[in-house]
């Protein structure tokens, strides 16, 4: 870990080739936190919540990504000996931290200065008072990032949002069908997002308060990505206590529930079966009201019982016109909503096909892309296996398909100890 102060512009020199496919983090961490009130732990980055600096777990997150290279941090340059404190004995080389500027615009500029030589593909710039970002947001912004487009985590403005007018009395009632509030990490290719910033910088203008708001003025498309409901940015001395609050509430246990599914469907005359949202040539087709995808249809249910919301058919009953012929990912996504909407975090979802033909381990790669997609998690959280019947029972016959699934779900509030 390195400390400098980042150069003022952009080297003159051409730069070494970027390291292919390489994504860097900016960390923003100069603030004063003026709004969080004093302490004498310094400002609100370095204040203990768990028994560590609120900066030390966003790096640790970021730290623990193996997607993530470079790490450049801007800090304050009065806070050099706050931060080797925060970050003491984490010796990564990856990390390195510079001094940052008057604003987050500044600081962010020169941080961005500071991953030039070579340039990486992709960046992400994040909050570091935002510890509780995960890897799962991580990836979600990483894969939304393509070449000429940027990506922004956003949650729904759920509140009725007010315009103030003239002595403090209503103007108006914004509607707020289409507005959502942003977070961080937002992720941008590095050389337009770095460029934009150079282009602000010299017209003098400082009045941005985010990347996107930046890529926004610079004509940068910026795709919303879901963004997650514990990436709290703490503002207040009330943010920071509740934070430590939650990570030392010693009397609960995290609310992980499991829930179970199975489907089964026959044969019918076809040239193609439907297995968790992937199509695959064969001699047969599964019948069924939808396209009787039993994977997805496991899948379902599985999802559905981790909080009591019934199953496939409370939602979808076979009897309704409108599902027949339909894409079975519209079921498995409704259950996931349902799982999100009660406060739910799926951490894993497991798969297990039972036939005779076809093979499913062709792919499987690209079944498992499909529920990353539709479930919102990371493919290392997904698993899909196969196996025979050993020609025993109507599988074995080749009259059909069975699947067996479970899923894993952590919700809020715990259980007490």
């Amino acid at each position: 870990m390195t400390q400098s102060e980042a150069p003022a512009e952009r080297p003159a020199e051409t730069p070494a080739p970027r390291r292919k496919g390489e994504v860097a983090a900016v960390i923003v961490a100069a603030g004063r936190g003026e709004r969080a009130g004093q302490s004498t732990e310094g400002p609100k980055q370095y204040r203990l919540i768990g028994g560590k600096p609120v900066l030390r777990h966003t790096l640790e997150t970021f730290l623990a990504d193996p997607r993530i290279g470079r790490i450049v941090v801007a800090i304050h340059p009065d806070d050099e000996a706050l931060f080797a404190e925060a970050t003491a004995g984490l010796c990564d080389p990856r990390v390195r931290a510079i001094h940052g500027g008057h604003s987050r615009q500044a600081s962010t500029r020169l941080a961005l200065l500071a991953l030039y030589d070579p340039e990486p593909q992709t960046v992400l710039i994040h909050d570091g008072v935002r510890p509780f970002i995960d890897r799962e947001l991580i990836d979600r912004i990483i894969g939304a990032v393509e070449e000429g487009r940027g990506a922004l985590p956003a949650l729904p403005v759920a509140d009725t949002v007010k315009r103030a007018g003239p002595a403090g009395f209503i103007a108006e009632t914004v509607p707020r069908h289409d507005l959502h509030a942003a977070q961080t990490p937002q992720g941008f290719p590095f050389a337009l997002i770095a460029a934009a910033h150079d282009r602000a910088h010299k017209l003098g203008r400082e009045d941005f308060t985010d990347d996107a708001s930046i890529a926004e003025w610079a004509k940068i498309p910026v795709r919303l990505v879901a963004g997650a409901v514990d990436n709290i940015k703490l503002t207040w001395a009330r943010d920071i206590a509740l934070a430590d609050e939650r990570l030392n509430r010693p009397s609960a246990f995290p609310d992980v529930r499991t829930g179970n599914g199975y489907d089964v469907h026959t044969f019918t005359d076809g040239d193609a079966v439907i297995l968790c949202g992937v199509s695959i040539p064969h001699t047969k087709r599964l019948s069924g009201h939808s396209d009787a995808d039993v994977g997805l249809h496991a899948l379902t249910d599985a999802l559905l019982a981790t909080c009591g919301a019934g199953d496939i058919g409370t939602h979808f009953p076979p009897s309704d016109p409108q599902w027949k012929g339909a894409a079975s990912h519209i079921f498995l996504e409704h259950a996931a909503r349902i799982v999100r909407e009660a406060g739910g975090r799926i951490a894993n979802a497991d798969v297990t096909i039972i036939c005779e033909a076809p093979k499913v381990g062709p792919h499987r790669e690209a079944m498992t892309a499909a529920l990353s997609t539709m479930l919102g998690i990371a493919p290392n959280r997904i698993s899909i296996k196969a196996t025979t019947n050993e020609k025993m029972g109507f599988i074995g016959r080749e009259e059909g398909i069975a699947a067996i699934a479970t899923a894993s779900v952590i919700y809020p509030g715990g259980v007490p100890a």
